[in-house]
């Protein structure tokens, strides 16, 4: 499949969109964790409450500024949900498994941006699905 230049050109302006309003939920979710990590919680579990809150936030986010709502809204919310909580168990694997490397564990702000940003790609292309009804 050949995608034009347009095409091309409104992916990258949408991921420039989907990442601006990510980055403000990513905020929270980071400035939570590293509150909780170690401190309060395990890394796993810092993981769940900062990531399921910067999920709520994503999602507001997402709905006004990003996609077009191309199906009914709770049906967009159940999808983007569901591909949170997937990408929420991917990510606390990630963190479990890196946080098996001694240095990850004492950096864990390293070890949150290589997890953020396998996910980023994961969870953009989903959530548009959500919406929008398509991937490309």
């Amino acid at each position: 499949m050949s995608l034009g230049k347009n095409t091309i050109k409104k992916l990258f302006l949408l991921k420039v969109k989907f990442a601006s309003s990510s980055l403000v939920a990513t905020i929270a979710d980071y400035l939570i964790y590293l509150s909780l990590v170690n401190r309060v919680f395990i890394p796993e579990i810092s993981q769940v409450i900062s990531a399921g809150t910067g999920m709520l936030i994503n999602f507001g986010l997402q709905k006004r500024y990003i996609f077009q709502l191309n199906r009914k809204l709770k049906t967009a919310f159940l999808i983007s949900v569901l591909t949170s909580i997937i990408g929420l168990v991917i990510g606390v694997g990630l963190i479990s498994l890196l946080n098996r490397h001694t240095w990850l564990h004492e950096h864990q702000i390293v070890t949150k941006l290589v997890v953020t940003g396998i996910i980023f790609f994961y969870n953009f292309y989903l959530k548009r699905f959500a919406f929008e009804k398509k991937f490309l």
